[in-house]
């Protein structure tokens, strides 16, 4: 069975996260943009492991990862013990949990799957696979509908500047602040993208551009250090990137570089 959510929007290619045929489908993220493969992965433990090689990164696509993930383990532990499954699967979503401890999504999506799982009857998959499908497709119902009032507020023929990746290889799919991009280019709003290169993992380098030319809206890559002359020169309008955590006062912190 393949059960992904339909791409019916402009710009909207990419899915870092997919369920396919009973197996979870990631994008290798670690060799983008040299090399475009899937790693495919049956197991909670690969899982929890490819969370923390950095596979996938990002806390909205780590949170689906973990939907899934847990659908996994709960197919093996019903499998191997149908009386107990709900028992034995409490140390995977402990090893789960604890795999990227800075990815807030992913505690949140464990503890959802955590809830769903109480007081199933019989073979859990069925209703574990549609949470996982339904955190994964609000995921991305949010993230366009933040792109559609985010490009709302660009004055049209803005150049705007973007951070790090916040896009669809971050997320369940479109994206948060390069999803405002996105909207914003669909909607001729913006003119002109700019992509720092984001060191010392170079996620705009590596992710982001290579994530805007798929979809063929074009990106211009520049140092980190060439920013805020850019910005001298009026060429850039806006600044969007996206935020790490957010206090109650509105001060955000997110990746070196984003101040």
């Amino acid at each position: 069975m393949t059960s992904t959510p339909m791409n019916t929007i402009a710009y909207d290619k990419i899915r870092a996260v997919e369920w396919e045929h009973g197996r979870l489908k990631l994008i290798d993220q670690r060799i983008l943009p040299g090399k475009f493969e899937h790693l495919y992965l049956d197991h909670l433990p690969d899982c929890a492991q490819a969370i923390k090689d950095m596979v996938v990164r990002g806390a909205p696509a780590i949170g689906v990862t973990a939907a899934y993930a847990v659908v996994l383990a709960a197919r093996d532990r019903y499998a191997a013990n149908p009386a107990g499954w709900q028992k034995a699967i409490e140390p995977d979503l402990k090893l789960l949990s604890e795999a990227r401890p800075t990815a807030v999504n992913l505690r949140w999506a464990v503890e959802r799957m955590r809830r769903a799982i109480a007081g199933i009857e019989g073979d859990p998959v069925p209703l574990l696979l549609e949470e996982a499908l339904r955190i994964h497709m609000e995921d991305i119902a949010a993230n366009r509908r933040m792109g559609e009032l985010g490009a709302a507020l660009i004055e049209s023929g803005s150049g705007v500047l973007t951070h790090c990746n916040t896009g669809a290889l971050a997320t369940g799919g479109y994206g948060t602040a390069l999803g405002v991009v996105r909207a914003g280019v669909a909607s001729t709003r913006i003119s002109r993208v700019y992509a720092d290169e984001t060191r010392p993992w170079l996620q705009g380098a590596r992710l982001t551009a290579w994530e805007l030319v798929q979809e063929g809206i074009p990106v211009t890559l520049l140092a980190d250090s060439a920013a805020t002359y850019l910005m001298k020169q009026g060429r850039v309008q806006w600044v969007i990137v996206g935020a790490d955590r957010i206090a109650a006062n509105g001060d955000t912190a997110n990746k070196i570089g984003t101040y």
